[in-house]
């Protein structure tokens, strides 16, 4: 067991005997942790959503009992320490999983880094998930862009018995979804769907 490990272990251990002393109300760190497990056996989470949604937790016990928002802080920490270390909380798995999800979804690559962000992904590991993504899987954007076509009905997956939308309809659409108008273009101007599959996905001209 590594030095941090034990220290970690050691600091829950020791707030956990002394949570007699330190509880605020309901709130202790017990009743975090079981918070923390509830929620990660419902949703996967990043090491920075889970102190969001704990934190969340504590302003409103400590709004409504009263006490120390240092302190809960504090244990809060620790709790999310102990997921990690539990294996329950691992930044690089939640960023893979959500890239995969959001992806099959139509979400563009801007969209998938700002996504990642706001759940507090950092910087180096959202560029090597993605940078991995695209050596195995080529051009992500344009699959992407392929997916928001089929799930909307745009270009060349319209199912209008009168025929396509208008192009500026379908290229707007695809705007505000993040792409880029070459890959938008190339999308929204086939004329089959399988023309978009033998275009292939690896194209840098696109990426």
């Amino acid at each position: 067991m590594t030095n941090k490990k034990a220290r970690i272990i050691d600091d829950i251990n020791a707030v956990r005997t002394s949570k007699k002393d330190l509880s605020l109300g309901k709130l202790n760190p017990g009743s975090l942790e079981k918070a923390a497990l509830v929620y990660l056996q419902r949703f996967s989470s990043s090491r920075e959503n889970l102190r969001k949604v704990l934190m969340r937790r504590v302003w409103r016990a400590v709004n409504h009992d009263g006490g120390d928002k240092n302190q809960c802080q504090e244990w809060v920490d620790l709790v999310v320490e102990k997921m990690e270390l539990r294996g329950f909380v691992n930044d690089r798995l939640f960023a893979e999983g959500r890239m995969h999800s959001l992806l099959t979804r139509g979400k563009s690559l801007r969209g998938i880094r700002n996504h990642l962000h706001d759940r507090g992904i950092s910087p180096d590991i959202i560029d090597d998930v993605l940078n991995l993504a695209e050596k195995d899987e080529g051009n992500l954007d344009f699959t992407a862009a392929i997916n928001l076509a089929k799930r909307r009905g745009l270009g060349p997956f319209s199912k209008r018995a009168g025929g396509r939308r208008p192009r500026e309809k379908d290229m707007a659409a695809m705007a505000r979804a993040g792409f880029s108008f070459e890959v938008a273009v190339r999308v929204i101007e086939a004329e089959t769907p399988g023309d978009l599959a033998l275009m292939g996905r690896d194209d840098d001209d696109y990426a």
